[in-house]
């Protein structure tokens, strides 16, 4: 009889060995795919990376996409820019001006824009876009505010009961190069 339980043991001790090897197999097929997956924007159409921001003052951002993968980050200041660097299924891999990456779930982020004014000194928000016009405020690293419009070297961002002009190069959450209407 000992020596049944023996076998017995030694039996599921293969099996779940077996079980091991093939559950491991997966994860390494998946981690193999998943970048590819991560960079297609065909399942939403839009393009890859782009600017969004936070839909919510509470965003768990991950190690991964899905609910199984440890909350790295709590994000809580909602209208944040945060840029889109890869997609799977309805997650998003997002990046902060910061450097910080993770992912969210897609509902946890908008399409409205938002910039946040980059570190340094304060930055001058001007009437005009354009550096003769006069200065409407002087605007602290870390504000953030609707992005309106970008027409060159020059961004509109409305901020509380403020609106003007500031330069690209001192806000994040808009390229270089993009046309916003």
């Amino acid at each position: 009889m000992a020596q049944r339980q023996n076998q017995g043991a030694g039996r599921s001790s293969r099996r779940s060995g077996i079980a091991a090897i093939v559950g491991l197999s997966l994860l390494i097929a998946f981690a193999r795919q998943a970048p590819a997956l991560a960079a297609n924007p065909a399942a939403t159409g839009l393009k890859v990376p782009r600017f969004v921001s936070l839909q919510s003052d509470k965003v768990n951002l991950r190690s991964g996409p899905g609910r199984r993968y440890p909350i790295e980050w709590v994000l809580t200041r909602k209208d944040m820019p945060v840029e889109i660097t890869a997609q799977f299924e309805n997650w998003r891999r997002i990046r902060q001006w910061d450097g910080t990456t993770g992912w969210v779930q897609q509902h946890m982020v908008t399409g409205k824009r938002h910039v946040i004014v980059n570190k340094g000194a304060d930055r001058p928000l001007y009437r005009q876009p354009e550096p003769a016009s006069s200065v409407v405020a002087r605007v602290a690293p870390g504000v953030v505010a609707r992005l309106a419009e970008c027409r060159g070297a020059w961004c509109r961002i409305e901020h509380a009961n403020l609106s003007g002009w500031m330069r690209r190069t001192d806000i994040w959450g808009v390229y270089p190069d993009e046309a916003v209407p």
